[in-house]
C-alpha cells in the first residue's frame, strides 16, 4: 500500500473516532463506565473483630456440625504465614490449628527445620469450620469462607506464605495445577480482591506438602526440607 492510501486511510480512522466520540457526548457519556469495585465486607475489619464474626458465622452448613471455629493462631504481624485447607477433628475439637498429628510435624518443621517458634509465625486454613469426616472443601463453602482468609492475609501482611497442599495452593495461586508441579519454587499470589499496603510488596507463594501427607509418605520429607530451606533464604534476604 503506497503513502497515500495511508494517509488516506489514517485519516477516515480519525474522523470515525471523532464521529463517535462526539456521539457519545451526545448522549451524556463522558467516560467509559466499569464495574465499580466491591469491597470485601470485612474491609474495615481488625483483626479480634475479624475472629469474633468467623466465631458467629451461619454462612454455610458446616457451622451446623462443628464443635469450634478454628480461625487462626500465631504473630499478627509475622514475616511467615502457612496456609493448609482445612481443620480436622483435633483442631475442631481444640480451636486451634494445626494441632492432631500433621500440626505436631508442621510445628517439628518450624522449630527444627526453620529455628523459629511456632507463636513467631501465623498459621491458618481456608476453611475455618471443619468438614465432616475431614472430606474434602467444597466449592461453596471455599466461596464462603476465603473472605476471612484474605482479609486475614491483609491485616498480616506477611512476606511468604508457605501453602500447605493442592487446596490451599491452588486457591491462593488461582490454578488447577497439582502441588507436586506446583511446590518448589515461589509463585505470586493471586488471591481476587487481596489488598497490599502501599509500603509493602503482595508476598510470595510457596507451595508444598501438606504435613499431613508426609505422615502416609514420609519420604517427601526431603522435598519440605527443601522447600523450607528456599523459604528461610527469601526471609533472610527480604
Amino acid at each position: 500500500m503506497d503513502r497515500e492510501n495511508l494517509r488516506k486511510d489514517y485519516i477516515q480512522l480519525i474522523a470515525s473516532a471523532r464521529e463517535y466520540v462526539e456521539q457519545q457526548l451526545q448522549l451524556g457519556i463522558t467516560e467509559l463506565e466499569s464495574e465499580p469495585e466491591q469491597d470485601s465486607p470485612y474491609a474495615d475489619f481488625d483483626l479480634p473483630a475479624l475472629t469474633a464474626d468467623a466465631e458467629g458465622c451461619t454462612k454455610c452448613p458446616l457451622h451446623e456440625t462443628r464443635t469450634n471455629v478454628v480461625f487462626g493462631v500465631g504473630d499478627p504481624n509475622a514475616d511467615l504465614m502457612f496456609i493448609g485447607e482445612a481443620p480436622g477433628a483435633d483442631e475442631d475439637r481444640q480451636g486451634e490449628p494445626f494441632v492432631g498429628r500433621a500440626g505436631q510435624l508442621l510445628t517439628q518443621i518450624i522449630e527444627s527445620g526453620m529455628k523459629l517458634k511456632r507463636s513467631e509465625v501465623y498459621i491458618a486454613n481456608i476453611l475455618k469450620c471443619r468438614p465432616p469426616g475431614n472430606r474434602n472443601p467444597e466449592p461453596n463453602e471455599i466461596e464462603t469462607c476465603s473472605p476471612y482468609l484474605v482479609r486475614q492475609i491483609e491485616l498480616i501482611q506477611p512476606k511468604v506464605i508457605v501453602a500447605l497442599g493442592s487446596f490451599a495452593a491452588q486457591m491462593l495461586l488461582g490454578t488447577k495445577i497439582g502441588i507436586t508441579k506446583l511446590r518448589g519454587e515461589f509463585h505470586p499470589c493471586n488471591v481476587p480482591g487481596l489488598r497490599v499496603l502501599p509500603h509493602k510488596k503482595p508476598p510470595v507463594i510457596m507451595p508444598t506438602f501438606h504435613p499431613a501427607y508426609l505422615l502416609r509418605n514420609p519420604n517427601a520429607k526431603r522435598e519440605v526440607w527443601e522447600d523450607i530451606q528456599t523459604v528461610m533464604g527469601f526471609l533472610a534476604q527480604a
